[in-house]
């Protein structure tokens, strides 16, 4: 697959530092980070890649975590620097570049990386930030393919640090509903598993997500994951097999990745389950069907709140708290405490595993594609 450089990525995300100088005030009420006590008992994050997902969801987020804080970032733009710098009260010898970045090892600081580069970024970063010594969590979905994702796993072991993938909703309320439904049998066993993740995405031809090179993909690659990712906790299994179908509607805009996806899943205790994924429409949604009942999340994936509803007339309501903020601290007790790893990499790898298969299928005009996850040993 063809790589981009780190260059030619920084001349691709300067054209979006107009919006990230219209969002300087947008924390302004809140304290600096930097000014907040106590973070000697916290883990220190470094953000890699300051793009729109860092700068609304992530960086805030980690105004409201209790076990981490934002300790650093790594940018290709220098105007981003000074900006960072001064709303969240960030020193300057904790700002790195992406070429200096392996320095990172000398910052005692910075106990976490967290990468958030396009697809085909991952795992150089995640990679060095483990041969630095730094613990990683990688934004999803993994890697482009199954062999980096190994690459990831093994430098991490070696490095003898923990490893974690950035899918939010293993540590968000409702979706920990959906899983200890199916876990209790609640309504007796899956039989059938819906889940929808898709979004509009037209009106941006120049995003990276629209870029093979960058991106791996298109529409599985970035919300197809969640479609994924839904199907496995809403049934509580692995699939043992996939069949897949691709559409599009508008190939003069989506040129380089795919549009639209369906794809087919078996499971073992013969549950089946569709998936849908697009980048040309909105839906959101997680059904599974039981033998005695059902569980519908609505929306199902976006940042929240969620919504949920059971089939005895039961409505799910849980506080909400930024989906980020909960992850990530997550994360880090683990790192701290010793707690469980609720997306370890082998769980981004087990998803790569999948996607390659949808492709695979798609490729061979729908054939089912057998799976063998259970060697895995992850649900």
């Amino acid at each position: 697959m063809k790589k981009i450089s780190r260059r030619a990525f920084n001349t691709t995300m300067s054209l979006g530092m107009g919006m990230m100088v219209n969002s300087t005030k947008s924390c302004s009420s809140q304290s600096k980070l930097g000014e907040k006590v106590g973070n000697e008992n916290k883990l220190g994050i470094a953000l890699v890649g300051l793009g729109r997902y860092s700068e609304f969801q992530l960086a805030p987020s980690l105004l409201e975590t209790e076990h981490c804080y934002l300790a650093g970032i790594v940018t290709g733009t220098p105007e981003k620097e000074k900006l960072w710098a001064e709303k969240y009260g960030l020193k300057q010898e904790s700002i790195y570049n992406y070429e200096n970045f392996d320095s990172i090892k000398d910052n005692d600081e910075i106990d976490v990386v967290y990468v958030v580069l396009p697809n085909s970024m991952h795992a150089d970063f995640c990679i060095r930030a483990a041969q630095a010594g730094k613990h990683v969590i990688c934004e999803k979905p993994m890697a482009v393919s199954v062999e980096e994702c190994d690459a990831i796993i093994e430098a991490c072991k070696q490095a003898n640090v923990k490893l974690s993938v950035g899918y939010r909703l293993h540590s968000e309320p409702y979706t920990q509903e959906v899983m200890r439904i199916v876990k209790e049998k609640t309504f007796g066993e899956v039989r059938f598993v819906s889940a929808d993740a898709a979004y509009n995405s037209r009106g941006n031809p120049g995003q990276w997500r629209l870029d093979k090179a960058l991106s791996g993909g298109g529409a599985l690659m970035n919300m197809g994951v969640y479609s994924i990712q839904s199907a496995i906790y809403g049934s509580g299994q692995n699939p043992v097999s996939v069949s897949a179908q691709e559409f599009s509607t508008r190939p003069d805009y989506f040129k380089d990745t795919d549009e639209t996806i369906s794809a087919q899943f078996e499971f073992p205790n013969g549950a089946v389950g569709n998936i849908f994924t697009s980048h040309n429409v909105g839906i959101n949604r997680l059904f599974s069907s039981f033998d005695k009942g059902w569980v519908e999340l609505n929306p199902a994936n976006n940042y929240g709140p969620l919504k949920g509803r059971l089939s005895n007339g039961e409505v799910l309501e849980f506080p909400h708290k930024r989906q980020q903020a909960l992850q990530m601290d997550d994360f880090s007790k683990h790192i701290l405490q010793g707690t469980t790893n609720l997306v370890p990499g082998e769980m981004g790898k087990r998803d790569m595993i999948i996607v390659e298969a949808i492709y695979q299928s798609i490729k061979e005009g729908g054939k089912k594609i057998e799976l063998d996850l259970g060697m895995m040993g992850i649900v």
